[in-house]
């Protein structure tokens, strides 16, 4: 995709430091990391949003990113790490990234970045539950 900078950093055209390179998945260094060694891994493949991803990518994908949540561990000397993917709304790149954060216990992070809310009651919560599971049961059909 010529208009888009991880499909850029890919090819070679935008300096990275690269973390992982494979026939199908490229990891590099965030310029802006939340922490030193935040990593983004992408498919070299241009893919939007994680429901793009075509299912050959899906284990290959999963499998990069929990080697990147050892390696901050094992590599940075971290105490963990937090993984994470936004589709679409506070997506700045428009093609799919997992971020892979070093974590320390007192490292200033809390938890996730947005307000939490509360269902209404038990009712709100099931309705909540059934609409997500007949809309998968209806993607899986």
């Amino acid at each position: 995709m010529p208009d888009c900078l991880f499909c850029s950093i890919v090819a070679g055209d935008v300096d990275a430091d690269v973390v992982l390179e494979t026939d199908d998945l490229f990891a590099f260094l965030d310029h802006r990391p939340v922490f030193k060694g935040h990593t983004l891994l992408v498919p070299r493949e241009h893919v939007v949003t994680l429901p793009d991803l075509p299912a050959r990518l899906r284990d290959p994908f999963l499998a990069a990113g929990q080697r990147l949540a050892s390696a901050m561990v094992g590599g940075l000397g971290a105490q963990g790490s937090f993984v994470a993917v936004n589709n679409t709304v506070s997506q700045s790149v428009a093609h799919l990234h997992l971020h892979v954060v070093p974590r320390t216990k007192g490292d200033g992070l809390r938890g996730f970045f947005w307000p939490r809310t509360k269902y209404a009651d038990a009712a709100e919560r099931a309705d909540y539950a059934k609409r997500v599971r007949e809309a998968m049961e209806a993607d899986a059909g």
